[in-house]
Protein backbone atom coordinates (compact mmCIF):
# COMPACT_ATOMS: atom_id res chain seq x y z
CA UNK A 1 0.00 0.00 0.00
CA UNK A 2 1.22 3.59 -0.62
CA UNK A 3 1.87 6.26 1.65
CA UNK A 4 -0.89 9.23 0.82
CA UNK A 5 0.30 12.59 1.25
CA UNK A 6 -0.29 13.80 4.43
CA UNK A 7 -0.37 17.90 4.00
CA UNK A 8 -0.45 19.74 7.41
CA UNK A 9 -0.94 23.44 7.83
CA UNK A 10 -3.08 24.36 4.69
CA UNK A 11 -6.10 24.27 6.29
CA UNK A 12 -7.62 25.28 9.71
CA UNK A 13 -11.05 24.65 12.00
CA UNK A 14 -11.47 27.59 13.71
CA UNK A 15 -7.95 28.54 13.71
CA UNK A 16 -6.55 25.01 15.08
CA UNK A 17 -4.35 23.38 12.42
CA UNK A 18 -5.79 20.53 10.01
CA UNK A 19 -3.92 17.42 8.33
CA UNK A 20 -4.83 17.18 4.69
CA UNK A 21 -4.46 13.19 3.41
CA UNK A 22 -3.55 14.07 -0.30
CA UNK A 23 -2.51 15.99 -2.81
CA UNK A 24 -2.84 19.58 -3.78
CA UNK A 25 -4.45 19.51 -7.39
CA UNK A 26 -4.28 23.00 -9.73
CA UNK A 27 -6.08 24.07 -12.39
CA UNK A 28 -4.83 22.23 -15.80
CA UNK A 29 -4.48 18.46 -13.83
CA UNK A 30 -5.99 15.84 -15.00
CA UNK A 31 -9.18 14.90 -12.41
CA UNK A 32 -8.57 11.96 -10.27
CA UNK A 33 -11.43 9.52 -10.95
CA UNK A 34 -13.59 8.52 -7.92
CA UNK A 35 -16.40 6.56 -6.84
CA UNK A 36 -19.12 7.90 -4.70
CA UNK A 37 -22.04 6.52 -3.56
CA UNK A 38 -25.45 7.93 -4.71
CA UNK A 39 -27.25 5.82 -2.48
CA UNK A 40 -26.12 3.14 -0.08
CA UNK A 41 -26.00 0.17 -3.27
CA UNK A 42 -25.29 2.84 -6.13
CA UNK A 43 -22.11 4.60 -6.69
CA UNK A 44 -21.35 6.84 -9.63
CA UNK A 45 -17.54 7.79 -11.18
CA UNK A 46 -15.82 10.58 -12.87
CA UNK A 47 -16.67 8.55 -16.42
CA UNK A 48 -20.44 8.95 -15.32
CA UNK A 49 -20.19 11.92 -16.00
CA UNK A 50 -18.40 12.60 -19.20
CA UNK A 51 -18.41 15.29 -21.93
CA UNK A 52 -20.08 17.27 -19.07
CA UNK A 53 -18.57 20.58 -17.59
CA UNK A 54 -18.70 19.33 -13.56
CA UNK A 55 -18.90 22.03 -10.62
CA UNK A 56 -17.60 19.69 -7.17
CA UNK A 57 -18.87 21.52 -4.42
CA UNK A 58 -17.36 19.94 -1.17
CA UNK A 59 -18.85 20.17 1.95
CA UNK A 60 -17.51 18.88 5.32
CA UNK A 61 -21.00 17.90 6.72
CA UNK A 62 -24.27 18.75 5.20
CA UNK A 63 -26.04 19.81 8.42
CA UNK A 64 -23.95 22.54 9.36
CA UNK A 65 -24.42 26.09 8.48
CA UNK A 66 -21.86 27.21 6.01
CA UNK A 67 -22.37 23.65 4.34
CA UNK A 68 -26.33 23.88 3.95
CA UNK A 69 -25.77 27.69 2.14
CA UNK A 70 -22.92 26.47 0.00
CA UNK A 71 -25.37 23.77 -1.51
CA UNK A 72 -28.23 25.47 -1.39
CA UNK A 73 -26.27 28.66 -3.49
CA UNK A 74 -24.66 25.94 -5.89
CA UNK A 75 -28.45 24.71 -6.00
CA UNK A 76 -29.80 28.21 -7.45
CA UNK A 77 -26.90 28.34 -9.81
CA UNK A 78 -27.39 24.87 -11.22
CA UNK A 79 -30.51 26.05 -13.19
CA UNK A 80 -29.37 28.66 -14.98
CA UNK A 81 -25.98 26.57 -15.87
CA UNK A 82 -27.28 24.80 -18.16
CA UNK A 83 -27.68 21.06 -19.57
CA UNK A 84 -23.92 20.84 -19.74
CA UNK A 85 -23.42 21.13 -16.51
CA UNK A 86 -23.79 18.73 -13.65
CA UNK A 87 -23.85 20.11 -9.88
CA UNK A 88 -22.26 17.53 -7.61
CA UNK A 89 -21.99 17.82 -3.85
CA UNK A 90 -19.20 16.00 -2.37
CA UNK A 91 -19.75 14.61 2.01
CA UNK A 92 -18.85 12.31 3.94
CA UNK A 93 -22.21 12.21 5.42
CA UNK A 94 -24.14 9.07 4.60
CA UNK A 95 -26.85 8.94 1.17
CA UNK A 96 -29.95 8.67 3.41
CA UNK A 97 -28.83 11.64 5.36
CA UNK A 98 -28.25 13.35 2.41
CA UNK A 99 -31.51 12.61 0.57
CA UNK A 100 -33.46 13.88 4.00
CA UNK A 101 -31.60 16.86 3.98
CA UNK A 102 -32.34 17.34 0.39
CA UNK A 103 -36.13 17.21 1.18
CA UNK A 104 -36.60 19.08 3.79
CA UNK A 105 -34.49 22.16 2.34
CA UNK A 106 -36.03 22.05 -1.30
CA UNK A 107 -32.42 21.17 -2.78
CA UNK A 108 -32.99 18.79 -6.13
CA UNK A 109 -30.81 20.34 -8.85
CA UNK A 110 -27.34 19.30 -7.27
CA UNK A 111 -26.45 15.59 -7.32
CA UNK A 112 -25.47 15.01 -3.82
CA UNK A 113 -22.29 12.28 -3.13
CA UNK A 114 -21.56 10.45 -0.56
CA UNK A 115 -17.44 9.73 0.39
CA UNK A 116 -18.13 7.80 3.08
CA UNK A 117 -17.15 4.09 2.55
CA UNK A 118 -13.26 4.88 2.24
CA UNK A 119 -12.88 8.56 1.42
CA UNK A 120 -11.48 7.81 -1.84
CA UNK A 121 -12.53 11.21 -2.77
CA UNK A 122 -11.02 13.12 -0.21
CA UNK A 123 -7.33 11.10 -0.63
CA UNK A 124 -7.64 11.60 -4.27
CA UNK A 125 -8.36 15.59 -4.36
CA UNK A 126 -6.47 15.85 -1.32
CA UNK A 127 -9.55 17.10 1.00
CA UNK A 128 -9.59 14.46 3.53
CA UNK A 129 -9.24 15.54 6.86
CA UNK A 130 -7.04 13.13 8.96
CA UNK A 131 -8.35 14.20 11.96
CA UNK A 132 -12.30 13.99 11.49
CA UNK A 133 -13.00 11.83 8.12
CA UNK A 134 -14.43 14.48 6.44
CA UNK A 135 -13.46 16.21 3.42
CA UNK A 136 -12.30 19.67 3.59
CA UNK A 137 -14.06 22.45 2.04
CA UNK A 138 -13.06 23.34 -1.58
CA UNK A 139 -14.17 23.48 -5.11
CA UNK A 140 -13.26 21.99 -8.43
CA UNK A 141 -14.43 22.54 -12.14
CA UNK A 142 -13.82 20.19 -14.48
CA UNK A 143 -14.20 20.80 -18.15
CA UNK A 144 -15.92 18.03 -20.60
CA UNK A 145 -12.48 16.29 -21.28
CA UNK A 146 -11.69 15.90 -17.53
CA UNK A 147 -9.29 18.45 -16.20
CA UNK A 148 -9.35 20.82 -13.83
CA UNK A 149 -10.28 23.93 -14.80
CA UNK A 150 -10.58 25.83 -11.57
CA UNK A 151 -9.48 24.90 -7.85
CA UNK A 152 -10.43 26.81 -4.35
CA UNK A 153 -9.37 24.74 -1.13
CA UNK A 154 -10.57 27.08 1.32
CA UNK A 155 -7.58 27.30 3.79
CA UNK A 156 -10.37 27.70 6.85
CA UNK A 157 -13.12 25.15 7.29
CA UNK A 158 -15.76 27.80 8.11
CA UNK A 159 -15.51 30.14 5.73
CA UNK A 160 -17.35 29.96 2.19
CA UNK A 161 -16.05 29.60 -1.05
CA UNK A 162 -16.17 32.04 -3.41
CA UNK A 163 -19.41 31.51 -4.98
CA UNK A 164 -18.88 33.66 -8.14
CA UNK A 165 -15.55 32.75 -9.39
CA UNK A 166 -16.77 28.60 -9.49
CA UNK A 167 -20.04 30.03 -11.09
CA UNK A 168 -18.17 31.78 -13.82
CA UNK A 169 -15.53 28.86 -14.26
CA UNK A 170 -18.14 26.66 -14.89
CA UNK A 171 -19.82 29.26 -17.55
CA UNK A 172 -16.80 30.20 -19.35
CA UNK A 173 -16.46 26.00 -20.24
CA UNK A 174 -20.03 25.81 -21.77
Amino acid sequence: MTQLQERTGVATFKGNPLTLIGPELKAGDKAPDFSLNKSLVESVSLSDYAGKVKLISVVPSIDTGVCDAQTRRFNEAAAALGDNVVVLTVSADLPFAQARWCGAAGVDKVVMLSDYKNNSFGEAYGVLIKEFALDMRSIFVIDGDNTLRYVEYLPEMTEHPNYEQAIEAAKALV
